[in-house]
């Protein structure tokens, strides 16, 4: 049990010092980005409505 315990706190301490932004953290960058898809998909219906 005891290295577990070691693999589990070492990971934790590696997911702490990761600098890397995630999808989440993203914020205003993504949602233009999600806006803009979302405009595109609602040209494309309307264009194969009309």
């Amino acid at each position: 049990m005891k290295t577990q315990k070691r693999w589990m706190n070492k990971m934790i301490k590696e997911a702490e010092a990761c600098t890397v932004k995630m999808p989440w953290e993203r914020g205003l960058r993504r949602e233009a980005f999600i806006s803009a898809r979302h405009a595109v998909a609602a040209l494309q219906v309307k264009r194969a409505a009309a």
